[in-house]
């Protein structure tokens, strides 16, 4: 059976011959160092610029929105640190992992999510860079329409892809060789930016209290905890290959901070420069700030997207896996270039990036926050860290962890329920009852994860007392 397993995981994924099955001891080469800068890569991104100026265009001023983006990121960012201590101690990737809690064919739900949504991520990220290019080739002089915009994307596509293709290796050695030259390069950028930017620190837009508390939880969900949230169901995916013999603590600090640095920096550069007036708008702040001098350093900014897709691409097949896809890998990309691609028309055609951005946060949040809480409970409170891998592949009907179970699904079904009900998106199908009669707070990742976490555990005990 695992000859056929992996045979079948190779000509899905051609360039990864380990696929989903748990990595050997002599292929776990990777260092706790080399996972910071894979996490660090991912984030040192444009796209993160936004998250800083989502703050002051929801009405808050520049103070508020740091101490909210760090002081939130610290629990997001704790939260993805400890799923990657899972994978260290498993060696198996994180829809996998979720077969212990929701069953062999159970677990199909959360990864048919999560295939889905590293294909729109790329369709997200993919944007930001495509006008970021535009923006800064326009104010060159540069001029061509739909044709130029299509080859853009066309160029980020093919690298992104390229990487992706080749598995985890790949994106190590890219990651490794390229963050530190970048995060030189965003050093010197910073400082140019505030140099040239007369920052207001007191201003804020919000007209009352309880406009600024609602501007609060809608900044702590979409990039304060939500954040590092966000890349929760990636986690497992990437530290499986860190060696055995280092710590889980090495493990967990390596990936909690290079997620957590990355993030805070450049969302407080962006709430800077949002502060003097620049719009929330990525290109904008770019341009605005840098001008043509954001020629010699585009390359190495565009490094940030990218690196974050190749994360996408690569987890995604290891979700169709998961859930039993089996077709050959370039159908595979051409399905996720499709779903990528609509995303990036919804984004192209939205009046604010930064509002558009906001409710694409929220509604991806909704769902992970309860079904994170339910995988904490089951791998570190009921098995007390242990975790019966062979279980995990074998047959449904002869797994430890059954086909379907039912006290997952529905924790994770009310969860959901509970997270919409605290939600306070910008579209009203985003605003739940609680949120709205609260005065539109958010805290949809709070109530989520809540009751999916303790629901499970309390189903999950008299179960196992009846």
């Amino acid at each position: 059976m695992a000859a056929t397993r992996t045979t079948e995981q190779t000509e899905t994924v051609p360039f990864d011959a380990h696929g989903i099955d748990p990595i050997p001891p002599s292929s776990r080469d990777s260092t706790p160092w080399e996972q910071f800068w894979i996490w660090a890569g991912a984030n040192i991104a444009p796209i993160n610029w936004v998250l800083g100026a989502l703050g002051v265009t929801l009405g808050l001023s520049l103070v508020e929105t740091l101490v909210v983006i760090a002081l939130g990121n610290v629990a997001g960012c704790a939260v993805f640190g400890l799923f990657n201590v899972i994978g260290h101690r498993t060696a198996v990737n994180q829809m996998v992992l979720g077969r212990a809690p929701f069953g062999i064919r159970g677990a199909v739900v959360p990864g048919v999510v999560q295939g889905l949504l590293t294909m729109a991520w790329v369709g997200v990220n993919t944007w930001v860079v495509l006008d970021l290019v535009l923006a800064v080739l326009a104010r060159m002089g540069v001029h061509g329409g739909v044709g130029l915009e299509y080859s853009v994307a066309a160029v980020i596509m093919v690298v992104q892809l390229a990487l992706a293709l080749y598995g985890f290796y790949a994106i190590r050695t890219f990651e490794k060789y390229t963050v530190p030259a970048t995060v030189v390069v965003m050093i010197v950028m910073t400082v140019l930016a505030l140099a040239q930017t007369d920052v207001d620190w007191t201003g804020s837009s919000a007209p009352t209290p309880g406009d600024k508390l609602t501007a609060v939880t809608q900044l702590l969900t979409a990039i304060g905890v939500g954040w590092g949230i966000s890349w929760v169901p990636y986690s497992a995916d990437y530290s499986r290959f860190v060696r055995p013999q280092a710590s889980g603590r090495s493990v967990f600090w390596a990936s909690a901070l290079g997620m957590y640095v990355p993030t805070v920096w450049l969302a407080a550069l962006g709430a800077c420069l949002a502060s003097a007036g620049s719009g929330g708008d990525p290109s904008d702040l770019v341009v605005s700030t840098f001008g043509v001098m954001a020629v010699p350093v585009l390359l190495l900014i565009m490094h940030g997207p990218v690196a974050t897709n190749i994360l996408n691409l690569y987890s995604c097949s290891l979700a169709a896996l998961t859930i039993g896809i089996r077709v050959a890998r370039w159908k595979l990309t051409l399905v996720a270039g499709v779903v990528a691609s609509a995303v990036l028309v919804v984004f192209v055609r939205a009046d604010s990036f930064a509002h558009a951005f906001d409710q694409w946060m929220v509604s991806i949040l909704v769902w992970i926050s309860p079904w994170a809480a339910i995988v904490l409970v089951d791998f570190f409170v009921l098995r007390r860290g242990r975790v019966d891998v062979a279980g995990l592949y074998a047959p449904a009907e002869r797994s430890p962890y059954g086909s379907v179970r039912p006290a997952a699904l529905c924790a994770l079904g009310l969860g959901l329920v509970a997270g919409w009900s605290w939600q306070y998106g910008l579209v009203p199908l985003m605003q739940g009852p609680i949120a709205r009669a609260l005065g539109g707070t958010d805290f949809s990742w709070l109530s989520g994860s809540l009751v999916a976490g303790g629901l499970y555990w309390l189903l999950a005990v008299r179960s196992r007392r009846a």
